[in-house]
């Protein structure tokens, strides 16, 4: 049984948050099918922030069965603390995107953009946490490309900044969803913290 802060999953079958893909009608025909936890596209804390009632909308988990988590992308801590707050209540897992490498998200330093700034990631990670009351985990790639590898590193500082759990995709944002997966970095990163962590 896969256990995230307090929450106990029934299993370890996991819906992948993605962008216009898992919207309310699909995660609903996965929960039927028994996936253990299910996510919310990604959602934007800026646009949250200034309550823009479409990307509400994407957080729409009325008559779903939980548990779920609503994930959320942003690039300034006070902003995600600020939303983590708001949120709380409507979820039971908060996940954080570090690993989106769409040009869109990237070039105004959010997803994947944050690997080449831990610091200011772990900053993300301390604001979310501290102002969450559900626990919180952190979605983020091997590295920018293959010069910046630096998830080992990044997930002991995104577990000591208070995360519940890390999400590693074995690529790169250079390679976005192609070219071969390293599983030495996901076995590095399973080695270095003792929080979960899925693959």
């Amino acid at each position: 049984m896969l256990k995230i802060g307090d929450v106990e999953l029934k299993n370890n079958v996991l819906l992948a948050p993605m962008a216009g893909v898992t919207d309310k009608a699909f995660r609903k025909i996965v929960q039927e099918q028994g996936a253990g936890l299910t996510f919310t596209e990604m959602v934007s804390s800026k646009a949250l922030h200034f309550n823009d009632k479409k990307t509400e909308k994407l957080m729409d988990i009325t008559e779903e069965k939980r548990p779920i988590a609503i994930q959320i992308f942003g690039s300034e801590p006070e902003i995600m603390g600020e939303i983590a707050k708001k949120i709380s209540s409507k979820c039971d897992i908060i996940d954080i995107n570090m690993g989106c490498p769409a040009p869109k998200v990237v070039k105004n330093g959010d997803g994947s953009k944050l690997l080449l700034n831990p610091k200011l990631a772990c900053k993300i990670v301390e604001e979310t946490v501290k102002n969450a009351t559900v626990p919180v985990m952190v979605k983020m790639r091997s590295g920018w490309d293959e010069n910046h590898i630096i998830a080992d590193k990044l997930a002991k500082e995104i577990e000591s900044a208070g995360a519940s759990a890390i999400t590693i995709h074995g690529r790169t944002r250079e390679q976005y969803y192609g070219g071969k997966v390293n599983l030495e970095i996901i076995r590095a990163v399973k080695n270095a913290v003792s929080i979960p962590v899925i693959r």
